[in-house]
């Protein structure tokens, strides 16, 4: 069975998306724009954190709608992105301040304790978030996260040419990713659309799927100056105590010796391959993926 054969049966047999109610909740100072599924009696909520940087909620909604039926899902638009209110000064903007966001968003939804799902660069947001609430987060869930330093990032460029052919590759091969250091958001946005077909395992599957092209001063700032200054965070992940579940797609632009540190990084935290699978498992093999977490949470 292809991808898109997998995609398109598990999506068939997946219970109805549950309606996501909007909410305005005001922390540090900004309005941000949340969503949240049905709450789940007896079952700690699980706020889901997207990547890409200068997206909104909806490039993990409804691809993680099927945890759901379990337990309450909470997704946000992270400060100056999606419909959530920009700070002062957004190119100011760094990625400590999204992390802070999360313990004060939890606090505002008055929720005692949560589980943490990121993604990709959620997924560091994630994990800095978890290591400054520590009694906040209970399990802590990191999908496709990028790494701790960023050696990863500045081999990406050249690693998605590689993969690419014809007018995708030349999309991408037309951009000099030494340009990405300046925070324009409208580069960004292209940059981060001629991107996307790389991060799939299965070309197929990934044709169906296209990105919004998101414009997001916020974001652009706070990922042009990771890719600018750099960033090591293996201090905060050794201070996490949330119990931890890495899972990553073997085929993954991120290599997978990235996710193995990580892990090893992270006080006891497990590590899960997925076989053919690139940087949305949650599409590639979402039978495996949903399996894998909810055994975890379970």
């Amino acid at each position: 069975m292809s991808a898109r054969e997998r995609f398109l049966a598990f999506r068939r047999a997946a219970p109805r998306t549950p309606h996501l109610e909007p909410v305005t909740v005001t922390a540090r100072g900004l309005a941000f724009a949340v969503y949240r599924t049905p709450e789940v009696a007896g079952a700690a909520p699980m706020v889901c954190i997207n990547g890409g940087m200068v997206y909104s909620h909806i490039l993990l909604w409804p691809a993680l709608s099927p945890l759901a039926a379990r337990r309450q899902l909470i997704l946000y638009d992270q400060r100056g992105r999606g419909h959530s209110q920009a700070p002062p000064g957004a190119r100011a903007a760094r990625i400590e301040h999204d992390a802070l966001d999360l313990r004060a968003l939890r606090e505002a939804l008055g929720v005692a304790q949560w589980d943490v799902l990121g993604h990709s660069w959620g997924g560091a947001i994630a994990m800095l978030g978890a290591a400054e609430d520590p009694d906040g987060v209970g399990n802590l869930v990191l999908a496709d996260a990028v790494g701790l330093t960023p050696e990863w990032l500045h081999a990406l460029h050249d690693v998605a040419l590689a993969r690419l052919n014809g007018d995708a590759r030349a999309r991408l091969a037309a951009f000099d990713p030494t340009l990405l250091h300046d925070p324009e958001p409208g580069r960004q946005a292209e940059y981060n659309r001629a991107l996307y077909p790389a991060w799939f395992h299965d070309g197929e599957l990934g044709a169906m799927f296209s990105p919004p092209l998101a414009r997001s001063e916020t974001g652009a700032a706070v990922v042009a100056r990771l890719r600018r200054e750099g960033f090591d965070w293996r201090a905060a992940a050794a201070g996490i105590r949330a119990r931890t579940l890495l899972v990553h797609g073997e085929s993954d632009m991120i290599p997978v010796a990235q996710a193995e540190r990580t892990a090893a990084t992270i006080p006891g935290a497990q590590l899960r391959l997925i076989p053919e699978a690139g940087h949305m498992p949650f599409w590639e093999q979402p039978e495996l993926f949903f399996s894998i977490v909810e055994d975890f949470l379970a």
